[in-house]
């Protein structure tokens, strides 16, 4: 029976003289299963126990029953691993993510690759060994991550990888490439960056943020609040940080059209879109040059609570609405009540004195009766 048996199974020996115990691997569509089969000192199949490694008793744990039935009925140990051959085919078709396990030099190889990169950079690692995080410290001290998704076919096809970045991610990548690679890529790319960060991380610091309520790596965007209910927002280029944001003044029209006439009769000090240290002070920092370009002081940590400027939506009497802030307010001086886009335009919309041209609703203000417009909310996907 063993020489049928190593015949039919080139992967499974004998480990005893008494031929009661067989290890080795069972292949099932270009894949190598580990087990072990035990059999008692009168190899009745019947009583004997199977030993299986960790992908094969996940794969057959909805099988576990037909397996034993199997044993008892088998008449040879041949028999037996040849339906088994056939419980795990149908088993793999059923989860096509099996067909997908590496081999073993994959898991070799990737520990190899951690050990030269070392194990410190490493923040993370799922259980299947597909999925990994790891750390990158620019020269400014700032903490970045990089998550790396394996294929099976490692390092033959190339990785995916993301990062909460301003700009597209995009890593060189050949077969001879390994993860010290793509850590030494993304150094590259988030030191190049850094200047973009210590002008928004200025920002954060000495203003108050009104959105993005809690901002990421990736955020080039930030609204500033200025005063009560009026903000501005910037959108500040990733790859020049230096230059002109772009600005959109937010607020009732009787406080921002005094901002936005100095804000353009202060633009002849620089060519469009040029650099800002063209402006007052070639030394001076983006949040400075806006200081003096627009001629103010924006409310800071140091100088104003953060409730001073959270007015609530006088329809929802909330101020976050599904991460929006109120950003439409009333333009009447003894108003300026401020609401959100989405409360303003259902309740504009619901009026039967209200009107609509195109996305834009004309009505009055809940609180006033004054004219008042809004345009149609964005649906979010």
């Amino acid at each position: 029976m063993t020489d049928t048996l190593l015949k039919e199974s080139p992967l499974l020996v004998a480990l005893d003289k008494e031929k009661t115990v067989y290890d080795g691997f069972i292949s099932v569509q270009e894949k190598d299963f580990r087990l072990r089969i035990s059999l008692p000192p009168d190899h009745q199949l019947k009583k004997a126990k199977l030993h299986c490694c960790w992908q094969l008793k996940q794969l057959l744990k909805n099988y576990q029953d037909i397996v034993k039935q199997r044993l008892r009925h088998s008449s040879d140990l041949v028999s037996f691993i040849l339906e088994l051959r056939t419980i795990l085919e149908v088993a793999l078709k059923s989860q096509p993510g099996w067909l997908s396990i590496p081999p073993p030099q994959y898991y070799s190889q990737l520990i190899t690759e951690i050990e030269d990169l070392g194990w410190n950079k490493l923040l993370f690692i799922d259980t299947d060994f597909h999925t990994l995080q790891l750390s990158a410290e620019d020269s400014s001290g700032r903490q970045h991550a990089i998550t790396v998704k394996l294929k099976p076919k490692y390092p033959a096809e190339a990785p995916e990888c993301s990062a909460d970045l301003p700009v597209p991610l995009a890593i060189t990548w050949t077969p001879q490439s390994t993860l010290a690679h793509i850590h030494s890529q993304f150094l590259l790319i988030v030191e190049a960056l850094a200047e973009f960060w210590a002008v928004l991380d200025e920002i954060d610091e000495h203003t108050w943020v009104l959105e993005p309520e809690k901002p990421t790596r990736a955020d080039s965007m930030r609204r500033i609040a200025i005063g009560n209910s009026v903000s501005i927002k910037l959108e500040i280029d990733p790859r020049h940080p230096k230059m002109l944001p772009e600005c959109c003044l937010l607020g009732a029209e009787h406080v921002v059209t005094p901002l936005r006439n100095k804000l353009n009769a202060n633009m002849h000090l620089c060519a469009s879109r040029s650099d800002f240290s063209s402006l007052r002070n070639p030394d001076c920092s983006v949040l400075q040059n806006m200081k003096d370009v627009m001629e103010i002081e924006f409310p800071s940590p140091a100088t104003h609570e953060k409730s001073s400027f959270s007015v609530e939506c006088g329809i929802c009497y909330a101020y976050r609405l599904d991460s929006a802030i109120p950003d439409q307010v009333c333009n009447d001086p003894r108003c300026g009540q401020p609401f959100h886009q989405a409360c303003l335009y259902e309740w504009l919309r619901g009026l039967p004195t209200s009107r609509q041209s195109f996305n834009v609703v004309f009505g009055e203000c809940p609180y006033c009766n004054k004219p008042i417009t809004v345009k149609m909310a964005i649906q979010k996907p």
